[in-house]
């Protein structure tokens, strides 16, 4: 039996090398938990390929929680393997994502937890972003031109902080480099999105996984692919069935 079957939301967090933001990162979790009784959350570590002490980390976390559980990658895979991995596996009603990386806050899911019943994805939207020079430039760069080209208005794709309904997370189409386009693969299936402001935080320990051919250079080729896509995704209802 799948336990995160019991949850109402289950986070899915994907771990590169994270060891330095995994006790802090675990206890801020937790108090998101508590604060929400109502919507019972749990967290999903997806440990990829990490070659520090990352996996002992989230192995001791989660045998001390009853709502915390992990997935290990035999390799690295890569962010949208993660992600995907976190989408098999989620059973709740509804899956959400955050980084290890601390640079939005676990607790601003609160923020995102009352739209849920009326959007199909609710996303942050970084505020005041702490970013060096090279990365805002080519943040802005990638946004801009797969705004152009997918047409899905979202001011900030990459945000690390979103909750799906399963149903939908489910059926998203995946490849390598889907995780730019959440939003424009949720529009694939009608469903609704709602933009969250939420703040951002500067790094305090551990290294970012990203540079500028995977911020700049590896969107522009993966949005010619979901542009390929789109024309051919195959989207259907059904009016009547006798299944039972």
């Amino acid at each position: 039996m799948n336990k995160t079957g019991a949850f109402k939301l289950t986070v899915t967090i994907p771990v590169l090398n994270e060891e330095d933001n995994l006790p802090s990162l675990a206890r801020r979790l937790d108090s998101l938990a508590i604060s929400c009784p109502d919507f019972p959350i749990c967290y999903l570590f997806v440990d990829d390929g990490s070659t520090d002490g990352s996996l002992k980390l989230i192995k001791e976390i989660c045998s001390t929680r009853e709502n915390f559980f992990y997935l290990k990658f035999e390799r690295n895979f890569g962010l949208s393997a993660a992600l995907k991995a976190g989408f098999d596996y989620a059973n709740s009603e509804f899956t959400g994502y955050i980084d290890a990386d601390l640079q939005v806050a676990p607790e601003d899911f609160k923020l995102l937890i009352p739209f849920t019943n009326d959007y199909e994805l609710v996303m942050g939207i970084r505020q005041n972003r702490k970013d060096t020079v090279v990365k805002a430039i080519s943040s802005k760069i990638a946004n801009g031109f797969r705004r152009a080209m997918t047409g899905d208005d979202v001011k900030d794709t990459g945000c690390p902080l979103k909750i799906i309904r399963t149903s939908y997370a489910k059926r998203i189409p995946m490849f390598n480099g889907m995780h730019r386009f959440l939003p424009a693969l949720m529009m694939l299936q009608k469903g609704k999105i709602k933009q969250v402001p939420v703040e951002h935080h500067p790094r305090v320990a551990g290294v970012s996984k990203f540079h500028l051919f995977n911020r700049l250079v590896g969107p522009f080729m993966d949005t010619f692919a979901y542009r390929w896509m789109k024309k051919r995704y195959i989207n259907y209802s059904i009016s009547d069935n006798n299944l039972g």
